[in-house]
């Protein structure tokens, strides 16, 4: 599949992300501006930014974001402002702890609740920190994510000292839920290869927050 691509089918995998808590107004206006030019799917920014103008791209923001430790309903209140105030799809954090206790049921409430405070169409993703969990526990909350309603499941936040995306990661989200769910991944893709592989592994949307260096790429290894 990775094959067939060029830049442009690549920036349609892409969420063009900033997220740093020092960013500005004047930051993500950019960060439009960039991700209109890039031909990119949507832009995903802080919740504070809303409503923004982005250019006929989609809007994507967090929730929960980045420890998931807050009660599930803070984080349905916080993702009903978001859609509120003109988001289309919502990135929430899970209580990653609950994770690691193997409370996958209250995981899944958990995500339950925000997706009922985020009707269709609003794309609900889930980020499960995968860098932080075992294999077993990685299939368990994706499994968690399905039976509440998610729309994809998400690798990391990029702020974990963890780690972010990992094609083991991918792949095992892949064969737990894809062909249902969509499959994010982001935290730590840099370079065109490493958002082929991830690609490649099943990933069916990606977060970047160096998206012109990674579809740039394409021109300077002469194409893929």
């Amino acid at each position: 599949m990775t094959q067939s691509l060029d830049a442009a089918a690549l920036a349609q995998f892409v969420d063009h992300t900033l997220l740093k808590p020092e960013a500005t107004r004047a930051d993500v206006e950019a960060l439009v501006t960039e991700g209109a030019s890039l031909g990119v799917y949507s832009v995903c920014v802080s919740p504070s930014f809303l409503p923004l103008d982005a250019q006929g791209l989609k809007v994507a923001t967090v929730c929960g974001f980045p420890s998931g430790k807050h009660h599930s309903d803070v984080k349905a209140a916080e993702a009903a402002r978001s859609v509120a105030d003109g988001a289309d799809e919502v990135d929430m954090v899970i209580d990653v702890g609950a994770a690691k206790e193997g409370r996958f049921a209250d995981v899944q409430a958990d995500i339950a609740a925000v997706r009922a405070a985020t009707p269709a169409p609003v794309v609900l993703k889930v980020i499960i920190e995968s860098a932080a969990l075992s294999d077993h526990e990685i299939v368990e909350v994706c499994r968690a994510a399905e039976a509440a309603g998610a729309d994809f499941v998400k690798t990391s936040t990029g702020f974990h000292p963890a780690g972010g995306a990992t094609v083991h990661a991918v792949e095992i989200m892949n064969a737990t839920v894809g062909g249902r769910l969509g499959i994010k991944a982001s935290g730590g893709i840099r370079t065109t290869a490493d958002a082929l592989a991830m690609i490649e592994a099943g990933a069916t949307r990606l977060g970047l927050s160096g998206t012109a260096a990674v579809l740039g790429g394409f021109e300077a290894d002469g194409g893929y």
